[in-house]
């Protein structure tokens, strides 16, 4: 997220008039306000000081940004900064981000591999127009870099995943155009069909409710493209521990071991789909990727690819040239290379949307509760099974010892507060109802009393109650909300919690819509009852796909 202003948003990119209407009502409204604090100041404030080890980027384009990074060719990315091919993709002002204010300063990228039939791609072997008209969605990886850059995740999702599909616009895969054409929402579409449907934005709309994550940036590439990187940097090295024949594309790799691949061999390696030793085509074949893009990062990283100005250039100029994006500049590639000189490939990891079979279909059936952990995990900064990343230092005692810094327990009861200005208060409004459009329309009546609203959204789950969730030192600003809302509960967060003095108001099933009037500032309010928090890691699958970065052992 970036440090954007407080200014009137647009309403999100979307087909519900009275929804998009409600969100924009209830979006921040401009300067001049000298209570809560900007997007730009609460950005700054989420910036931990430690910037050591940290996957900084996507892995796809790795060596660019690492190239960048270096500072000695800003001239020339300049020069490139017209081969981006421009597309219209996100909704970073959508409801169903989760916790927007725990993802303050995160980067998070949608990238798309698409399957197009049409002009270069058709001519290395990905067939005709007429066998598949349109583009699809063959590769999907969202991937998310947290505020602190200890590391970078990377979920692939199935091409054949069960979803459903939100209302869409028609989307010209020709001339990246959407059309006047509305298409309904739908259970049971192939995740790689809404993309032939609705183009990037309804790939990102369904990713992103899907996964709770705001989606900043948006980057897609098709087959010709692909190939031309991978020539551009001389190939990528591959191994396996058995010859890799598909029973469309036939034999890819005729023997084991480690071997270099060109751009023809590396499409067919990240392609195949039908390869009977692997069982599930999709998930040997994401392994695959998933092994493939590891190399890539690194290569890069080894400076083999860093070094060599013409792999340099012949990779900078296929990326900028074979991808469309969203929300990615020569800027914004000098600011993640940068932070790349010091990447660990061991801090990058791999994981994969776990699946439950296929249904009658033939899509790959989501374990929902499965998913929504794992992407709590991420937007919490939560462990994940076999990544590596250095972990805070403990601080030190006098003696040498290392001591954790203490907790304060949160009070049974909040002795009585005196009452905020409102316009001093920051919210974030989630729903946890099941009632759409509940944050929209609560958020825009609270801004009419003055509240500065950060941002709306869902809740990470559901819940019966209301809370008002707060840190240690916001406890005035808590009991403010709470004594607007009948029978909203105090919920106290670790001392640990980075909330960036925001408050955060859940909507649960039992709030009734309304709202009290705010207590002249300085009020004596009464003593509140106040709940710990649930503490404890998320339970993610035992059975979770993982690839790392820094594996680089021959299976």
């Amino acid at each position: 997220m970036t440090g954007e202003s407080l200014g009137p948003a647009e309403p999100p990119e979307g087909l519900t008039g009275a929804d998009a209407d409600a969100a924009q009502r209830a979006a921040p409204q401009p300067a001049g306000r000298t209570g809560g604090p900007s997007r730009l100041a609460v950005s700054k404030r989420r910036r931990r000081s430690r910037i050591a080890l940290a996957g900084r980027t996507v892995v796809a384009f790795a060596s660019v940004l690492a190239l960048v990074g270096t500072g000695g060719i800003w001239g020339y990315v300049r020069s490139t900064e017209a081969g981006f091919s421009q597309i219209a993709a996100l909704d970073t002002e959508s409801t169903d981000i989760v916790d927007p204010v725990g993802q303050t300063g995160d980067e998070t990228y949608l990238i798309v591999g698409t399957d197009t039939r049409a002009g270069a791609s058709g001519a290395v072997g990905a067939g005709t127009a007429e066998d598949a008209e349109g583009a699809r969605a063959d590769t999907v990886i969202l991937v998310n870099i947290p505020a602190d850059r200890s590391r970078v995740v990377a979920v692939s999702f199935p091409r054949d995943l069960d979803v459903e599909r939100p209302v869409c616009r028609g989307w010209d895969s020709a001339t990246g155009d959407y059309a006047t054409e509305i298409f309904p929402a739908a259970d049971g579409d192939k995740l790689n069909a809404t993309y032939a449907l609705g183009g990037p934005k309804c790939l990102v709309k369904v990713i992103q409710k899907m996964s709770g994550l705001k989606i900043g940036h948006f980057v897609g590439i098709d087959f010709a493209g692909f190939e031309s990187m991978v020539d551009g940097i001389g190939g990528v090295e591959v191994c396996t521990s058995a010859p890799l024949i598909d029973g469309e594309l036939g034999t890819v790799l005729p023997t084991a071991g480690r071997q270099m691949l060109d751009g023809r061999q590396a499409l067919d390696y990240v392609r195949a789909r039908k390869v009977e030793a692997e069982g599930n085509g999709d998930y040997g074949r994401i392994t695959r990727q998933q092994k493939f893009l590891s190399s890539l990062l690194r290569s890069a990283l080894s400076n083999k690819v860093l070094l060599d100005p013409g792999k340099l250039n012949g990779f900078i100029n296929a990326f900028t040239q074979a991808t469309f994006v969203e929300n990615v500049n020569t800027e914004s590639l000098v600011k993640l290379g940068r932070s790349l000189q010091n990447v660990d490939a061991g801090a990058v990891t791999f994981l994969t949307v776990p699946t439950d079979g296929t249904n009658d279909w033939g899509n790959e059936i989501p374990r929902l509760d499965d998913i929504k952990a794992i992407f709590q995990a991420i937007i919490d900064d939560g462990p994940l099974p076999g990544e590596k990343r250095d972990e805070p230092a403990p601080s030190e005692s006098a003696g040498g010892a290392a001591m954790a810094a203490p907790s304060a327990p949160a009070p049974t009861v909040l002795p009585a507060q005196e009452s905020v200005d409102t316009s001093y208060i920051t919210l974030q409004v989630s729903n946890a109802s099941g009632e759409a459009g509940l944050a929209a329309r609560t958020a825009e009546s609270l801004g009419a009393y003055g509240y500065s609203i950060y941002a709306v959204g869902n809740y990470s789950g559901t819940s019966s109650h209301t809370i008002v969730r707060f840190t240690q030192g916001q406890e005035a600003e808590a009991a403010t909300v709470a004594s607007m809302i009948p029978g909203a509960v105090l919920q106290q967060l670790s001392s640990t919690a980075d909330r960036l003095g925001i408050v955060e108001l859940v909507l649960g099933s039992d709030f009734a819509g309304t709202i009290a009037e705010p207590q002249l500032p300085g009020t004596l309010l009464e003593p509140m009852p106040v709940e710990q928090a649930p503490a404890g890691e998320i339970e993610l699958p035992v059975d979770l796909a993982v690839t790392n970065a820094g594996d680089d052992s021959c299976g």
